[in-house]
């Protein structure tokens, strides 16, 4: 049977003994029908994509108990004490049945808005999770795609990362796999290297053992985990098999990743009901998210990146913040569950680090400004430490996490919070603290920092200075060069506020911000004189609303310098719109206008632009197709060895490693100095030095192969962000001359050989001298 898909056809395979048998003209995919044909995108094939067809909790707690009253119950219990052991059971009971009749109703009610408000939760969790999985479907086509080009759709970083899952899961047994990942010579030949320590690959990990348990039990059970289908492309091509189901290694890996960021969703909207007190306030931070998808997340189009696993876990991480500065006491639970927070959103990625130095300043400033106590923040600290010990014994010693700004801040905190009562002997409410305890803090974390890192000298971040620098400087380099000529680590984008103030996003966090900053200054002003400080209780005193408020300005300024931090602050100004709920700062308005007629009103306008937004991205429609790097792979199979060893654009190796598992000398994962050195020597190809020289730099590396791509050679995203024009920075000696690359393209002889060749790539066999 055929079934028509956007320019496929899939044909079932033989039917097995048992197996139930489609009625003609049943979708493979269970019944769900497509639409028919709608224009689509172009794809790299240069056919335009066709919509494809066939795709025990703890109750509340009561009121305290009060006094009892005299009066008919009491003379009651008197008289049944005189009567016996019976009566006496019997008035107990009596008692007993009153006591819980008064509190039955209470406890029920409580109970009741706890059930909605996780039945709440859980609904905006399916809608995300449904959303995100029909835009990666749409835009991919992904159920419909070979292995192959299931892989080759996890471009650049992804396909790396997704590549050591692969590894596990093929292995002959699960730790047979971690062991290989451990000790792994593919990814940067010849040296062995310990991906666990140097790429933060606990999620695939976890995942691959989740795959091996579901896939054995299923296996133990006899109940199938996929379906194939053979499709047939059209078009000259050869017919691929296509496979369904979460026994797909794919399949399985792209679901547990939306099934996470759909229950981020549910953190939301309790994130936001809490900070609010309103589920009102859950409801807003929901519809701003999704009404603002596109500038929340990418997990859509890019599910194998870091953050699709961490970022999650920093929204449960500041719920848990919140609710610690929230409470008078801090409970030993609410100090385990953030420092375990700490870890998982640690452990998969290496930017959290800076995130987290953003939010212990933040902390930091609102304990000296006197709206937490320095007890309550040591604590805090506490939690953070033992989590990044934790993280750095998992990462078997990864020195960046010790040497990082983000360690280095949380001592000089600490150390602050025990030297300055006994060295700056006056009140912690007067400026001149402040300002002195500001910037120890600066001082003391940066020169922590770099004393450590030269201690053990450590290099591999010193990038991020670099990059800073050519903000506001103009600093250039070669290295520098590579991550600011990328659109993502460009300044903001001019539209982007514009965008979020066609949804209200915007002005509506600008008003809230107003409000908490105007009575933190008024809270500040009190603090300050001697008459205020007797009616302490009795002023603004939300520690956590100004936390955020400084929070939020902490992620604008990352999100102004490099447009991928935007994913941080998008979605916190959603959290902050949560504040329109909030009694505490606009109980003076809901005393004249009903808050459910405010909020809605609010959301009635957001959705003009909101919806838009949402049908937008709903008419993404698309099929994945590379059909140069697919002819690439394949040559590589057929024609190498199983050891040579290959060298080229770090997108492309990490293909190369993923799908055939030859030898790589370069990979995307730019953050360690070595091999942000080795990717130098590698894209020298692209600059203007003689060929003698690149081939011997090449050898040293031990490479057998290199990939050439001309559109690398002369694409330009913007100027001076040519490969020529960037090694023209690094190496002006040579300025003038015509790349490499160009003569490459011409004629590679005689010191590389042209192997293979079609329109988008060039395989250079380097002869050793």
């Amino acid at each position: 049977m055929f079934v028509l898909t956007r320019g496929r056809n899939k044909e079932s395979p033989p039917f097995k003994p048992g197996q139930q048998q489609q009625s003609p003209g049943a979708s493979p995919r269970g019944g769900r029908g497509r639409p028919p044909h709608s224009p689509g995108r172009q794809v790299p094939g240069g056919a335009r994509a066709m919509r494809k067809g066939g795709g025990g909790r703890r109750g509340a707690r009561g009121d305290p108990q009060r006094p009892c009253r005299e009066g008919p119950a009491a003379e009651g219990l008197r008289d049944v004490l005189g009567l016996g052991p019976l009566r006496l059971l019997r008035g107990c009971r009596d008692r007993l049945g009153v006591f819980v009749d008064d509190r039955k109703a209470s406890i029920v009610k409580a109970d009741s808005k706890i059930w909605l408000t996780f039945l709440l939760a859980a609904f905006a969790g399916v809608l995300h999770w449904w959303h995100i999985t029909t835009l990666f479907e749409n835009d991919r086509h992904f159920s419909h795609l070979s292995t192959l080009e299931r892989e080759m759709a996890f471009r650049t970083e992804m396909g790396l990362y997704y590549s050591y899952f692969k590894i596990i899961i093929e292995a002959p047994s699960f730790w047979n796999g971690v062991w290989a990942i451990m000790n792994d010579r593919l990814t940067e030949y010849p040296l062995v290297i310990n991906t666990l320590q140097r790429f933060n690959l606990y999620p695939e990990v976890v995942l691959a053992s989740w795959y091996r348990i579901y896939t054995a039990v299923m296996d133990f059970l006899g109940v199938p985990t996929k379906m194939c289908w053979t499709v047939n492309r059209g078009k000259g091509l050869s017919p691929v098999e296509s496979c369904e189901g979460l026994g797909d290694p794919a399949s399985f890996y792209v679901a547990m990743i939306f099934l996470l960021n759909g229950l981020m969703m549910s953190l939301f909207f309790i994130y936001g009901t809490y900070l609010s007190g309103s589920r009102l306030g859950g409801l807003v931070t929901v519809a701003c998210f999704f009404f603002n998808h596109g500038e929340c997340t990418r997990v859509m189009w890019t599910p194998p990146l870091r953050e699709s696993f961490s970022y999650p876990f920093l929204v449960l991480q500041m719920l848990l913040v919140t609710y610690i500065l929230r409470i008078p006491n801090i409970n030993t639970g609410s100090l385990i569950a953030l420092c375990v927070s700490n870890i998982f959103f640690m452990l998969p990625w290496q930017f959290a680090q800076f995130v987290l130095l953003t939010q212990i300043a933040s902390l930091f400033a609102v304990c000296i400004m006197g709206y937490i106590d320095s007890c309550k923040l040591q604590k805090i600290l506490a939690a953070h430490m033992v989590a990044l010990l934790v993280c750095f014994i998992l990462m078997f010693g990864n020195s960046m996490l010790l040497t990082s700004y983000y360690a280095a801040s949380l001592v000089i905190i600490w150390g602050i919070l025990e030297l300055s009562p006994k060295v700056l002997k006056s009140s912690r409410r007067e400026v001149y603290v402040w300002v002195i305890e500001g910037c120890a803090w600066l001082f003391g974390t940066i020169t922590l920092k770099s004393l450590t890192s030269l201690v053990f000298g450590i290099a591999d971040d010193a990038h991020i200075g670099n990059i800073l620098k050519s903000k506001f400087i103009g600093y250039k380099d070669f290295d520098t060069l590579m991550y600011t000529c990328a659109a993502e680590f460009d300044f903001m984008e001019k539209e982007t506020p514009v965008r979020y103030a066609k949804t209200l996003l915007l002005p509506v966090v600008l008003v809230v911000l107003g409000v908490i900053i105007k009575r933190a200054i008024k809270h500040v002003t009190w603090s300050l004189s001697q008459a205020g400080q007797c009616e302490r209780e009795e002023r603004f005193n939300q520690g956590e609303l100004v936390y955020h408020a400084l929070q939020l300005l902490a992620y604008s300024v990352l999100a102004v310098l490099i447009m991928r931090l935007k994913l941080f602050l998008t979605p916190h100004l959603c959290v902050m719109a949560s504040l329109v709920c909030s009694k505490q700062l606009f109980g003076w308005l809901f005393c004249k206008i009903q808050p459910k007629t405010l909020v809605f009103a609010i959301l009635a306008l957001m959705a003009i632009e909101g919806s838009a937004n949402l049908q937008t991205q709903w008419n993404i429609m698309g099929e994945f197709s590379n059909l140069p790097q697919e002819e690439l792979l394949e040559w590589i199979k057929v024609n190498t060895r199983q050891d040579a060893v290959f060298a080229g654009a770090m997108p492309t190796m990490a293909s190369v490693k993923l799908s055939t598992l030859r030898p790589i000398v370069n990979h995307p994962h730019y953050e360690d100095a070595g091999l942000r050195a080795r990717t130098k020597v590698v894209y020298s190809m692209y600059s203007r030095k003689p060929a003698k020289d690149v081939k011997r730099e090449l050898i040293k590396l031990g490479a057998n192969y290199y990939i050439l791509e001309e559109s690398l050679c002369v694409s330009r995203k913007k100027p001076g962000c040519s490969m020529p024009e960037i090694w023209d920075v690094e190496d002006p000696a040579n300025s003038g001359r015509v790349p490499l690359c160009t003569l490459m393209s011409k004629d590679s002889r005689p010191y590389f050989f042209t192997v293979f060749e079609n329109s988008n790539y060039r395989v250079l066999k380097i002869p050793k001298e």
